[in-house]
C-alpha cells in the first residue's frame, strides 16, 4: 500500500482531537489507547485503559488534552507503519474497543432503491439493470424528500403496495422505524492501513463508507470516525435473513484512523454538513469514485442513536454506530451491464477533510490475519500490566 501519512489525517489537526488505538510489541504484547496532540501520539492506557472509558468521562476531550502518557512519537509515523509489515509495532487498531458495533441501513434514498434491486434480483448482478430501470419508472430516484414515517411516506407506501413494489427494504427506508443491526462484534473491527475481508462465495460485494459515531454509555454521542461496512449484495440479495453472513466475518469492519472528540471545533453538526468520498484502486487499474453527503441522509443522526439506545436498549460499555451509506456502486467493471464487484488487491479510501481518511486492502476474509483477541484477552493483558479496570 502507498499511503501519504499527511493526507490520512484531519485538514485542521492542530486543532483536532484524535482518540484511537496501538498495537505495542514486547514487552506489552497488546493494546494501548492514544491521544494525538501537536501531531505527536501519547500513550495514556494508565489513566484510560479503554477509549470505552475515556468517552464515559463528562470532560472526554479536555481530558485527552491533557492526559499524561508515554509519547510514541509523530502520528504520521503510525499511520505509515500501518501498511507496513504485520507484526510492525506499534500498528494502528480500530480506535474502539469494547463497545457494541451496531449499523444504520437504508439511510439513503439511493441506497434504498439499490437495496430493493439486490432483494429483486435475488443475488444475481447480471439482472440488477434491468430492475434498476424499472424501478426509476415507478418510482423514481428522489425518495430523499419523503420523510420516514410522514402521511406522504404512509401514502407512497400505500401506493406501492397497490402496484407490487413494496419491500422490506421500504418498509425501513421510509417507514417510522430505522434499520439497526450488530454488524459486528466487540474487539473485532479492524483499522487504518489493515486487509478488509470477503467471504469467499461472494461475487457481487463492494465497500459502504460510512460516518460512524462514537456513543458512551449514557447515550451521549462524543465522536465520530470513519468506517466501511463491507457488504456482500449477492448473499444478502438472496434473503435478507442472511444479513449476518452478508455483515459479520473477518475484517468486514473497518473503522478508523481515529475518533475525533466533539468540542468547539467539531460538532455533530460538522457531521451532519460533511461530504465522505471512496475511491477504490485495483490492481488491475480499475479506479471507481464517488462523493456522499450526509445532508441527503433521510434520518438525523440523533433520531438513528435515540432508534438504537434509550429506556428500550441500553449499551454500558458504550457503542459504534454506522450512519448509513447512499454509495452503491453501479459501474460496470467486469462485464458490460454487469455493474460493480470487488476484485482483491483493491485499495479503498474513504475520507473526509475533519475526520482524515481510512485506508485498506481487499483480501479473502479466510485468508487474512484471523481475529484472536478478543474482550478477555484485553483484560488478561491490562492485568499483567498492573491497569486496573
Amino acid at each position: 500500500m502507498h499511503i501519504d501519512p499527511a493526507s490520512c489525517l484531519p485538514s485542521d489537526l492542530d486543532r483536532a482531537v484524535l482518540v484511537g488505538r496501538v498495537w505495542r510489541g514486547a514487552p506489552i504484547d497488546g493494546p494501548s489507547v492514544v491521544v494525538v496532540r501537536g501531531g505527536e501520539a501519547f500513550d495514556i492506557t494508565s489513566c484510560a485503559p479503554t477509549t470505552s472509558d475515556l468517552f464515559d468521562r463528562d470532560d472526554a476531550a479536555a481530558f485527552a488534552r491533557r492526559a499524561p502518557g508515554e509519547s510514541l512519537g509523530p502520528v504520521q509515523a503510525l499511520l505509515a507503519g500501518a501498511a507496513g509489515e504485520p507484526g510492525a509495532s506499534p500498528r494502528l487498531l480500530a480506535p474502539c474497543d469494547v463497545q457494541a458495533i451496531k449499523a444504520c441501513g437504508v439511510t439513503f434514498a439511493v441506497s434504498l432503491l439499490e437495496r430493493v434491486i439486490e432483494e429483486q434480483a435475488g443475488g444475481d448482478p447480471a439482472r440488477a439493470a434491468e430492475i434498476r430501470a424499472s424501478l426509476h419508472e415507478l418510482i423514481g430516484s428522489d425518495l430523499a424528500q419523503i420523510k420516514p414515517g410522514s402521511m406522504a411516506a404512509l401514502r407512497l407506501k400505500d401506493e406501492l403496495k397497490r402496484r407490487g413494489a413494496w419491500s422490506q427494504y421500504m418498509e425501513v427506508g421510509i417507514g417510522e422505524d430505522a434499520e439497526v443491526f450488530t454488524k459486528s462484534q466487540a474487539m473485532s473491527a479492524v483499522g487504518f492501513g489493515a486487509d478488509v475481508g470477503l467471504y469467499p462465495t461472494s461475487a457481487w460485494n463492494n465497500p459502504e463508507p460510512e460516518i460512524v459515531l462514537a456513543v458512551n454509555a449514557t447515550g451521549q454521542v462524543v465522536g465520530a470516525t470513519l468506517g466501511n461496512d463491507v457488504n456482500l449484495r449477492d448473499i444478502e440479495g438472496r434473503s435478507a435473513l442472511l444479513l449476518g453472513k452478508a455483515k459479520d466475518n473477518n475484517g468486514s469492519c473497518a473503522i478508523g484512523p481515529f475518533v475525533r472528540l466533539f468540542d468547539g471545533d467539531f460538532t455533530l453538526d460538522a457531521v451532519r454538513a460533511a461530504s465522505v468520498s471512496l475511491r477504490i484502486v485495483g490492481e488491475d487499474g480499475f479506479v471507481l469514485e464517488g462523493v456522499s453527503h450526509m445532508r441527503e441522509i433521510s434520518r438525523d443522526p440523533l433520531d438513528l442513536v435515540a432508534q438504537t439506545c434509550g429506556a428500550h436498549h441500553q449499551y454500558p460499555d458504550g457503542f459504534m454506530l454506522f450512519l448509513g451509506t447512499m454509495f452503491s456502486p453501479i459501474k460496470d467493471r467486469d462485464a458490460k451491464g454487469g455493474g460493480f464487484t470487488h476484485h482483491l488487491g483493491d485499495m479503498v479510501t474513504i475520507a473526509t477533510p475533519a475526520l482524515g481518511a481510512l485506508v485498506n486492502t481487499v483480501r479473502l476474509s479466510t485468508e487474512i490475519a484471523p481475529w484472536r483477541f478478543g474482550v478477555r484477552a484485553l483484560y488478561r493483558n491490562l492485568s499483567t500490566r498492573g491497569i486496573s479496570m
